[in-house]
């Protein structure tokens, strides 16, 4: 989390016998994360939504529409019910009683449409029945748009030729017209299924969704989540009228007013008081995205269903490849972000092909293979990519040296390779590309140091629930580094180096060898990007 500065000893200090909730709505589950007022873990929980909710027909947390191609959809019914699942799990195992207050995290960009009445619904939930029941009608569209959606590119186009181009529309919201953007998948709700969007009360992220049942009402999207919707003013951190208005009509009052990730959006339902047994007192903080926060002059790597690599600063500059969002612990600065589709599921799919569908294997042939890999390069796609923007497929490389020279006398392009190369090809290409964009970003490279976390939204939300309970106690922002007051080594937050660089004879070699890989794979990147585009100006 990002640090704004050191606590003393007049520092507002958290109640002795205080707990914190975080939960994190990811693609794939729902997360639970209880720290005390020492910010140790009392208790984790999760549901998985394939396994745990298998009426909903999800794999990977998600529907595939096979009549649309690219669309890719959530119920938000699932994340209710897994909501009332989790409690429940974790209600013996933690004393609810004592949550001082509950923030979350979720997966950025999914849209959820609210059907006329249900804030009228929300706000009367019987604690006798399940959120599933009792919203079971609460929405115009039953299936949400989510990040892994790339069906909206029309939309983007459109989006980013009425706010005067996409370099433009990054400069004015943080980042060109993805197609997982908000923006234009509510622009293709209201172009293809326009009686959903006249019957649509509200609009949430899905961050805004999951506080909103917690509150019992409508709850306002946070900045930070707020900046991957394309309709938000990076700098002022407000709606844009030009934007609302090239996205779709009336939208402003179904999207609602922003907030800071760090303000309290009401006191949690009666519904979870009276069901759950939470404190009447207890505070819901806003909601924000899932990706956690850094350190200034850092990089941090997530590793998840989409891999993500991100920095912080104060002086964001806008690209056509990332992100970049208001740090939600630091109204100061910046989060640039690049995001990869192909992240978890992608090295799961390589690894039951290669592996024996064994992770322990899949560590052995790693290890079996010499850093560089011999020169062997892989692109695995097994969904439609983000950066760089590649159709589904896998491409293999070998790169014959790393010297000067033409791209098709250094380079050859081969099939399969053996399945330790194969392992290695996965691993380091991914890291490979993460390099390569993160410093055309200008994100710090080399950075001071690299901070890889699996998923660790659920614990990043408990500690913006601490926050968030701080600020509201004080009545103004406090800087983060308050929530721990030079505690950190004892808490939840505390790190350990686990590789050290420069020690081992060959670093600075190896590191030079990997800039050179780098700059190759760019050059191929180039190269599969003009060949798909060729083809698709070809009709094939």
């Amino acid at each position: 989390m990002a640090d704004s500065g050191g606590g003393d000893c007049c520092s507002p200090r958290l109640p002795d016998d205080a707990l914190f909730l975080g939960l994190d709505c990811s693609t794939q589950s729902l997360k639970a994360t209880v720290l005390d007022a020492g910010l140790g873990i009392v208790a984790t929980d999760s549901v998985h939504f394939d396994s745990d909710l298998p009426h909903y027909g999800t794999h990977g947390g998600v529907r595939r529409d096979p009549a649309e191609r690219g669309r890719i959809v959530s119920p938000p019914l699932m994340w209710a019910e897994a909501l009332d699942l989790l409690l429940a799990r974790l209600r013996p195992r933690a004393d609810l009683r004592r949550v001082a207050a509950v923030s979350g995290s979720a997966q950025q960009h999914g849209s959820v449409y609210w059907a006329r009445g249900a804030g009228a619904a929300l706000a009367a939930l019987d604690p006798a029945g399940s959120l599933a029941t009792q919203l079971a009608g609460a929405f115009a569209a039953p299936d949400s748009p989510v990040w892994m959606d790339s069906s909206s590119a029309a939309q983007c186009r459109e989006v980013e030729a009425a706010m005067g181009g996409p370099l433009q529309l990054a400069a004015l919201t943080g980042c060109r017209a993805h197609e997982r953007c908000t923006g234009p998948q509510i622009r293709k709700m209201h172009q293809t299924r326009p009686k959903v969007y006249d019957a649509t009360e509200r609009v949430s992220l899905v961050s805004s969704f999951m506080a909103s049942l917690l509150v019992g009402g409508y709850v306002c999207i946070d900045e930070t989540d707020g900046a991957g919707m394309n309709i938000m003013d990076i700098a002022t951190r407000q709606l844009r009228e030009d934007a609302l208005q090239a996205t779709a009509p009336n939208l402003e009052e179904r999207i609602g007013k922003l907030a800071p990730a760090h303000a309290v959006a009401g006191k949690i339902s009666p519904y979870f008081v009276q069901r759950f047994q939470f404190a009447s007192s207890c505070l819901v903080i806003q909601w924000s995205g899932d990706n956690p926060n850094t350190l200034a002059g850092d990089l941090a790597i997530s590793l998840g269903t989409s891999d993500t690599v991100f920095g912080v600063t104060d002086s964001p500059e806008p690209t056509l490849e990332g992100n970049i969002f208001p740090n939600p612990v630091d109204p100061k600065t910046y989060m640039v972000l690049l995001c990869y589709k192909n992240g978890s599921l992608t090295r799961e799919d390589l690894r039951n092909r290669y592996a024996e569908r064994s992770w322990d294997m899949f560590n052995r042939l790693l290890e079996e293979t010499a850093p560089l890999n011999g020169g062997k390069m892989g692109f695995y796609y097994k969904e439609h990519e983000i950066l760089p923007p590649l159709p589904v497929g896998f491409h293999r490389y070998v790169v014959k040296n790393l010297t000067s020279g033409s791209l098709d006398e250094m380079v050859e392009e081969v099939g399969e390779f053996d399945p330790p190369s194969e392992v290695r090809a996965i691993i380091e290409g991914q890291f490979l590309s993460m390099r390569g964009h993160a410093e055309q970003c200008g994100l710090p490279v080399p950075p001071r140091r690299i901070i890889a976390t699996g998923d660790s939204a659920s614990l990043g939300a408990a500690l913006r629930a601490a926050h968030g309970w701080l600020c509201n106690q004080q009545d103004e922002f406090v800087p983060f580094s308050s929530v721990y007051s030079g505690r950190i080594d004892r808490t939840s937050l505390s790190m350990k180096l686990a590789v050290p660089f420069g020690e081992c004879e060959g670093d600075i070699e190896l590191l030079n060898n990997y800039t050179l890989l780098v700059r190759k794979r760019l050059e191929i990147e180039q190269k599969l990007i003009e060949r798909f585009n060729q083809r698709e100006l070809s009709g094939f």
